[in-house]
């Protein structure tokens, strides 16, 4: 053995303890900590050759790499839709490395057990009928890769084309229709050959980001029986508007379409009786998008995927060429549900929060998440610098400057440099703008009132 392995592996407890030592310290840092960094690019430094060992690999790492990362664990970090991790969701994937497991075949351990119950525990929470089976991917663009490639299956079927077995080509152009979709959906039509193209954007509802179902209806009339591609938003990244489902549901009594619905963070509304009504009909969807890593406050990366036609997944991600790998049989291990044929362990993060923190905890994080997203849109609203650009309708605040939305770059940037908070910048109805997505579990409403404080200085 290498003398620098054999040296860590004889002192590999107090490594870990080490190891253990600096998390703390970060983790108890982060209310010092700058939210956010402007990036200062490196060049790569050449290849070890004969390596510092562990402890020397920590130094290093903490001196050249540590001090540039965001703190994105926090409170104020509300750029994207970040969560953080809970204690629970890291000591799971903390044992995640530490048990080093590939769950994408039952040969030789219970780990595809265990993602089996914590997708269960996934459906109850979002309130999905028995029907849908669930997979645990990457993140939402996998989730919604994994939907839509499920998507085209079943249009092969309606056409009598295992495109699976004969190729995209075989099965000609493609209508994939949608309103506000996430950017994710157009890298994975062109992942799956469907092309970015396939996409027809349909009228929203005036002053939405909602699809107006009567023009969606339209346009499948227009298709004169051609089945298609629907996806739907349960929450859209600017404002966290919601498609009607049970309106876009009802329109397959007449017209052939599978519905995707990209429910990213927008299926946690589920947990807030206040807003539950918005996800209403998400059971009726032929496949859903969950991220894990957003609203459930698990460590990247993780998300699931849920479907009615699981038969029509395992055509796609068959391995069936490796006979050691298990048969596909009626109850397919994971390997033959994703593009993976090794990966990490993504439930354990996700079963540690849930085991610890119940239905109830994490609903708790939900609701009040929401309810600092609304009080912070009331200080925004009373601040003359600045306008709303849409009601809070869940967990989003997008604002502008309300004279000079072309600033609004410079706002992002100057807020970066406070070190205080870190929002992301976008473009709604065309206009510049800035987002504060609320899905940290730490965050309080000492940390609303400071971002607040920071806008009205920073206000122009």
């Amino acid at each position: 053995m290498h003398p620098l392995l054999d040296d860590d592996l004889a002192r590999l407890p107090e490594l870990l303890d080490e190891t253990r030592a600096y998390a703390v310290r970060l983790l108890a840092g982060l209310s010092d900590r700058p939210v956010a960094r402007t990036p200062v690019r490196r060049a790569p430094a050449p290849l070890p050759v004969e390596g510092v060992g562990a402890k020397g690999a920590t130094e290093a790492f903490a001196e050249r790499w540590e001090p540039g990362f965001a703190a994105s664990p926090g409170p104020r970090y509300l750029g994207f839709v970040t969560g953080g991790a809970t204690p629970a969701s890291l000591a799971g994937d903390w044992l995640t490395g530490a048990l080093d497991q590939n769950p994408t075949s039952g040969i030789d351990s219970t780990a595809p057990d265990l993602e089996r119950e914590t997708v269960a525990w996934l459906r109850e929470l979002f309130g999905l009928p028995p029907e849908h089976e669930g997979t645990l991917v990457s993140g939402a663009t996998m989730s919604n890769a994994a939907g839509l490639a499920i998507a085209r299956e079943w249009l092969g079927e309606r056409n009598g084309i295992p495109v699976a077995e004969q190729g995209v080509a075989a099965l000609g152009p493609v209508t994939v229709l949608s309103g506000s979709p996430h950017s994710s959906v157009g890298k994975a039509l062109s992942l799956l050959g469907l092309g970015r193209s396939a996409m027809r954007r349909v009228d929203l509802l005036p002053g939405r980001e909602a699809v107006d179902v009567a023009r969606l209806e339209e346009a499948l009339e227009e298709l004169g029986g051609r089945p298609a591609i629907v996806v739907a938003n349960a929450g859209t990244v600017n404002t966290v508007d919601f498609d009607d489902l049970r309106a876009i549901a009802a329109l397959r009594e007449r017209y052939p379409f599978w519905l995707h619905v990209d429910a990213a963070f927008g299926a946690f509304a589920a947990l807030s009786p206040d807003h539950a009504h918005l996800v209403d009909g998400l059971g009726e969807a032929d496949s859903v998008c969950v991220d894990l890593h957003k609203w459930l406050n698990v460590p990247y990366s993780s998300a699931v995927q849920f479907t009615r036609r699981r038969d029509l997944q395992a055509r796609i991600f068959a391995n069936s060429a490796a006979a050691y790998l298990g048969p596909l049989g009626d109850d397919p291990e994971p390997v033959h549900l994703t593009p993976e044929n090794s990966r990490r362990l993504h439930a354990v993060p996700a079963w540690f929060t849930l085991a610890a923190y119940g239905r109830e905890g994490h609903a708790e994080i939900v609701r009040r998440d929401i309810a600092l997203a609304a009080l912070l849109g009331e200080r925004i609203a009373a601040l003359p610098a600045y306008r709303l650009l849409a009601p809070v309708r869940l967990n989003v605040v997008c604002f502008t400057l309300a004279d000079a939305p072309e600033r609004a770059g410079e706002l992002v940037g100057a807020i970066i440099e406070s070190g205080e908070a870190f929002l992301t910048p976008t473009v709604y109805d065309g206009i510049p703008a800035l987002r504060a997505a609320f899905s940290n579990w730490r965050t309080t409403e000492a940390d609303v009132e400071r971002v607040a404080k920071l806008l009205e200085r920073l206000a122009p």
